[in-house]
């Protein structure tokens, strides 16, 4: 049997999308344990999961109770999911603009204020600045609209850090910070087992 066939088999007879299991995420680990990405969280849907396990690529560490069902075989849902080969986290973080509100962890950099966020030039392009991770931060639509073109000291108003191109490493850090909505207790033990302890 040819890998493909193998393939078209299993999305067959493992891969439905019954109503009670639609909701059965996996936590996706790299080679080290450490989640691929923090926030957000590397999840695939059980479907992946179970068929990346087929295919040999991960190696399941932790199940929910429930399972599926082939015509031969019968497997508990995959929860956390660790990948056989090490996948490099990029060095170089793409500029987007998601990434630069998870860099200002959400808040606006001049009053600190959440939701309603846009992006603004210190520097304003009108005079020169350039659309960077060093002259572009997040910014409330009020704090936007009251800075303008000016410069911080004519909209009289300060930045609660320097802007600076974060590292991979970095958003990593932060994206720990924000904990998506739903957690699963057998997650706990590889989301923070890596996380500096308290002295």
């Amino acid at each position: 049997m040819t890998a493909l066939m193998a393939e078209d088999e299993f999305r067959t007879s493992f891969v439905r999308d019954p109503a009670s299991l639609r909701h059965h995420p996996a936590l996706v680990l790299n080679a080290d344990y450490r989640p691929l990405s923090y926030y957000p969280l590397s999840l695939w849907p059980w479907q992946e999961a179970v068929k990346a396990a087929y295919m040999d690529r991960v190696v399941i560490v932790a199940t929910y109770d429930d399972c599926v069902h082939s015509p031969s075989t019968t497997i508990r849902i995959p929860s956390v999911v660790v990948l056989k080969d090490y996948v490099k986290p990029q060095k170089q973080v793409a500029f987007t603009r998601f990434n630069l509100f998870l860099r200002d962890e959400f808040c606006c950099q001049y009053c600190g204020a959440r939701g309603d966020l846009t992006f603004d030039h210190v520097v304003p392009r009108s005079k020169g600045g350039r659309t960077s991770w060093e002259n572009v931060v997040a910014a409330c639509s009020s704090c936007n609209l009251r800075k303008g073109s000016r410069s911080l000291k004519q909209a009289g108003l300060s930045l609660r850090r320097p802007p600076r191109q974060p590292g991979s490493e970095d958003l990593r850090n932060i994206g720990r910070k924000f904990p998506p909505n739903y957690l699963h207790d057998s997650w706990l033990d590889y989301l923070y087992w890596d996380a500096e302890l308290e002295s």
